[in-house]
């Protein structure tokens, strides 16, 4: 199906998503499909990093006493984004894939720029109920056509000022279940086969392994440095996909 390169290449993009994850608790489904992207596509990307995206996040959503309350808080996030995400998978097949390309390359772009400012977002309480809602809706289009979960959906719940550890929770929370609702997208909307779940399953194994090299790592270098040069290498990934759009 592929070269022995393109496997070598595939394996060295879930293990470094994985040690990304590990250091800063996020970014493994960016990093996957930035670079995936580049040599397979992005739907075939998408349908790759689903078993690893999952069980990466499996963890994270339910290690915590924050679950109720998380859940109490953005179920109107999480309702609107799944749905959103099954109905934006049905047209993806109809589109160019230079075009998802660039539109994924664009967001990755944004989103390493907003992250190089160091600026946050604040969401106050009384908009909330009608925010989070649309939050969800925006964030389902752009996971069902990139495959990325972050934008705006990690910038939200950022902007809700919630307790680190309620705040880690709460994206695991997001990503387990935006994932969930893609596969059944790529997979209901015939837009995958089983053979990618197995490449899938197959790509746990170098994501583990990153993860708790990440995990080992973490203390021995800034966090704040870690992420600018995370932040820096992802747009430099972003707009090489959309220069790659184009020529």
């Amino acid at each position: 199906m592929w070269s022995l390169e393109t496997y070598f290449y595939i394996t060295a993009s879930f293990f470094i998503a994985g040690l990304v994850k590990g250091l800063v608790g996020l970014g493994f489904p960016t990093i996957i499909l930035a670079m995936l992207s580049l040599s397979l596509g992005v739907r075939d990307a998408m349908a790759l990093m689903l078993l690893p995206c999952f069980l990466t996040n499996i963890w994270q959503a339910f290690s915590g006493a924050n679950l109720r309350v998380i859940l109490e808080r953005i179920w109107p996030l999480l309702i609107c984004a799944s749905i959103t995400i099954w109905l934006t998978t049905s047209v993806i097949a109809g589109l160019e894939t230079w075009l998802l390309s660039f539109i994924l390359g664009t967001i990755v772009c944004a989103y390493a720029l907003f992250g190089m400012t160091s600026r946050r977002v604040t969401v106050p309480e009384h908009h909330e109920y009608w925010l989070t809602p649309i939050l969800g809706i925006v964030n389902g289009v752009i996971t069902g056509l990139t495959g990325t979960f972050v934008v705006p959906g990690v910038l939200y719940l950022q902007g809700l000022r919630l307790p680190k550890d309620a705040l880690i929770q709460a994206m695991g929370i997001l990503f387990l279940v935006s994932t969930t609702a893609l596969g059944a997208g790529l997979f209901g909307h015939g837009l995958t086969s089983g053979r990618f779940l197995l490449f899938s399953a197959a790509a746990t194994v170098p994501s583990f392994v990153g993860l708790g090299l990440g995990q080992l790592i973490r203390n021995s270098l800034g966090e704040q440095r870690f992420e600018r040069i995370f932040y820096i290498s992802l747009f430099v990934l972003g707009f090489y996909i959309v220069y790659n759009c184009f020529f």
